[in-house]
């Protein structure tokens, strides 16, 4: 029998890819989840409620990874039940995660918990790596530090390794993620700096967010936290022009934090989401050796561009059309 991975949160954004990425890789999947509702279809689909244990906890038995990427979204007002739903969806979920391997009578060798890179304090000055980063304050802060203390809380067998992953913004081309309103808002001539401009953004293209959960559960010295996040951090500014160019707009009104204010309550979000400064240094991924597709920004925004949805994403690199390259005829290729 191939190992089995399982993914709880299966049906959201992150675990539709990795269910599809593990099946593509010939693992036994067990999807599980609230709803089928946004799964990708791969492996075997298991229900819960998020908060209580049921069938779904015999899938942990012996296998090889559990990756937690359950949770509400946070793209929302922070209105006091949306922030009680927000933590009580990653700590409930995760605290009976534990309590379910706890109970195997073969652990599974890995647990690995969706994190957050908004852990740590707000820096535009200086990077925050994975060994001697700062706790931040706030909301945000204070929803990574709930999440990780039941994670690593969790009182589990010595055989199951865990590893809490704080992820940054992933890159994929689907429609209401981070790459898709940003194209839009650019496309507009609207894709100036938010705010000052000056905030980093911590990112990762998706086939790197993918490769580097298979690092994470194949090399057997990594635990505790790591950052999962592209090795370039740059300003919002920055940012900002690389999807304007890669949309081929030359303007891009900017957004005062004012103007934010008022976009995000019209949005039903938060401003905080883009204008909160995320430097995350990926140190422990790039010390234990991993190596990086997608390292620019601007490489990985442009890589994007053919590679539209789920099955946009995983079409063999053949066959997607790449702009102008895909009708010049074969002899100048």
């Amino acid at each position: 029998m191939n190992p089995v991975i399982v993914i709880l949160g299966a049906n959201g954004f992150l675990g539709r890819y990795l269910t599809r990425h593990f099946a593509r890789n010939g693992k036994e999947v067990v999807a599980i989840a609230r709803s089928r509702e946004g799964w990708s279809g791969d492996g075997m689909f298991l229900e819960w409620d998020g908060k209580t244990s049921g069938p779904w906890a015999l899938a942990l038995e012996g296998a090889e990874a559990v990756i937690n990427l359950s949770g509400r979204s946070v793209n929302c007002r922070y209105t006091p039940e949306n922030r009680r739903q927000i933590v009580d969806s990653r700590v409930d979920s995760t605290r009976v995660i534990g309590q379910a391997i706890a109970a195997c009578k073969v652990p599974p060798k890995n647990w690995l918990n969706a994190s957050t890179a908004t852990w740590y304090r707000h820096a535009e000055d200086r990077p925050q790596n994975d060994w001697l980063g700062e706790p931040g304050t706030g909301f945000s802060c204070e929803v990574a530090q709930a999440w990780e203390d039941a994670f690593f809380g969790a009182d589990v067998p010595a055989a199951t390794r865990k590893l809490a992953l704080r992820i940054g913004m992933v890159l994929a081309n689907e429609e209401a993620t981070v790459y898709d309103v940003l194209r839009k808002l650019s496309a507009r001539g609207l894709g100036g700096a938010m705010g000052s401009g000056k905030q980093r953004v911590s990112w990762i293209h998706m086939e790197d967010f993918l490769r580097a959960v298979d690092f994470a559960i194949n090399d057997p010295f990594l635990d505790g936290t790591i950052n999962v996040t592209a090795p370039e951090f740059p300003s919002n500014r920055e940012w900002m022009q690389t999807f304007r160019e890669a949309v081929g707009m030359p303007i891009g009104l900017p957004a005062a934090r004012w103007m934010l204010e008022i976009g995000a309550r019209l949005m039903g979000t938060e401003p905080e989401l883009v204008l909160k400064s995320r430097w995350a240094d990926p140190v422990r991924l790039r010390d234990a050796g991993f190596r990086w597709h997608w390292g620019s920004s601007v490489d990985a925004v442009a890589n994007l561009h053919a590679r539209r949805g789920l099955s946009g994403f995983f079409r063999p690199a053949s066959t997607r059309s790449c702009g102008a390259r895909s009708w010049l005829p074969a002899v100048t290729r």
